[in-house]
């Protein structure tokens, strides 16, 4: 079947009706404010999953490490605002077959293509400046997300189960560019960890937007049903809490990485809980990042366990050692 991306708004099987227009009495948004949704800064929370395994691995944290890691998260959120750029630009007619995405500022006709395209090039020039004037590290990650985001909006995104795993492998480039950014590898099950777990807050999305908007938005959401869905949420669950216990096994003998791995596992399980929790229970998860930022049982859970992170990295790098061995006998 071809899929008719680029025809005139209001022909072709796929195309959505025109721009939406605002509703009686109310405001129409300003340009600036347009613009900065059309950044979506609400996701740049996202990026932040370059630091977490960054800190816990770096042999040191001092001035240099912190500057390369904020450096990475700079770097990434400056990439992920040029591809929601590029892709709202692309999918703007289909947008408009969506219930929520039909507001997007594109997709309503509120910014314009010309000017959307202005916006992606200064992201690009401001990317390239960054890489270039910035510390001396591998910048892979960020250029196989880009590759892999511009393959992901001309085709594999309309591909069953290829769409989730490309978008769930962006999440593992991130987590790969903060340990080149420390200098330190990544351990095999770890990344596997990291996928399964990005995989299921994934498919969750996935089964939000069958139940709610069907699949004439996105021809990929023709390849999954809730319960096949399902059937996939748990089979990551289980696939990060096997890959997470095998990856205790790689670890450094470091008590401090041991504590902080060991102490993350109750909040890592009680956030995926409490996700499926809204997803099933409550009808929502639509937006995983709006749920973690907006959610008070998930955000008091995330801020408890970046304490946890915090408290084990400021013992490891300024207390005595920790014989954790001998603390469990």
């Amino acid at each position: 079947m071809t899929i008719a991306i680029d025809q005139p708004v209001g022909t072709g099987p796929t195309a959505g009706p025109g721009p939406t227009p605002p509703p009686p009495g109310a405001t129409r948004p300003g340009l600036l404010t347009d613009l900065i949704t059309l950044i979506r800064p609400h996701q740049w929370a996202k990026n932040l999953l370059v630091v977490p395994l960054a800190l816990i691995d770096a042999p040191e944290l001092g001035p240099g490490p912190l500057a390369r890691i904020g450096w990475a998260v700079v770097l990434f959120t400056l990439a992920s605002s040029l591809v929601y750029v590029g892709n709202d630009v692309y999918d703007r007619r289909r947008d408009r077959a969506h219930p929520a995405k039909r507001h997007r500022p594109i997709a309503a006709g509120r910014i314009s293509v010309p000017v959307a395209y202005a916006v992606g090039l200064a992201l690009a020039v401001l990317l390239a400046a960054a890489v270039l004037l910035g510390p001396a590290v591998v910048w892979w990650p960020i250029a196989g997300y880009l590759v892999l985001n511009l393959a992901y909006s001309r085709g594999l995104k309309h591909l069953p189960l290829v769409d989730v795993c490309v978008v769930a492998v962006g999440f593992v480039l991130r987590v790969v560019q903060g340990q080149l950014a420390v200098g330190t590898p990544v351990g095999r099950w770890l990344l596997v960890a990291v996928f399964a777990l990005c995989l299921l807050f994934i498919l969750g999305k996935r089964r939000h937007e069958v139940t709610v908007a069907g699949s004439d938005h996105r021809p990929s959401l023709r390849g999954y049903s809730v319960q096949y869905l399902d059937y996939l949420i748990v089979f990551c669950a289980v696939l990060a809490v096997v890959a997470f216990l095998f990856s205790l096994q790689e670890t450094v003998a470091d008590p401090y990485t041991d504590l902080a791995l060991l102490g993350s596992v109750p909040f890592a399980f009680f956030a995926v809980a409490r996700y499926l929790q809204v997803l099933v229970v409550n009808g929502d998860g639509g937006e995983p990042t709006r749920i973690l930022l907006r959610d008070r049982v998930m955000f008091v859970n995330a801020l408890l366990w970046g304490v946890l992170l915090a408290g084990t990295l400021l013992a490891a790098h300024y207390a005595v050692p920790l014989d954790l061995t001998a603390r469990l006998r």
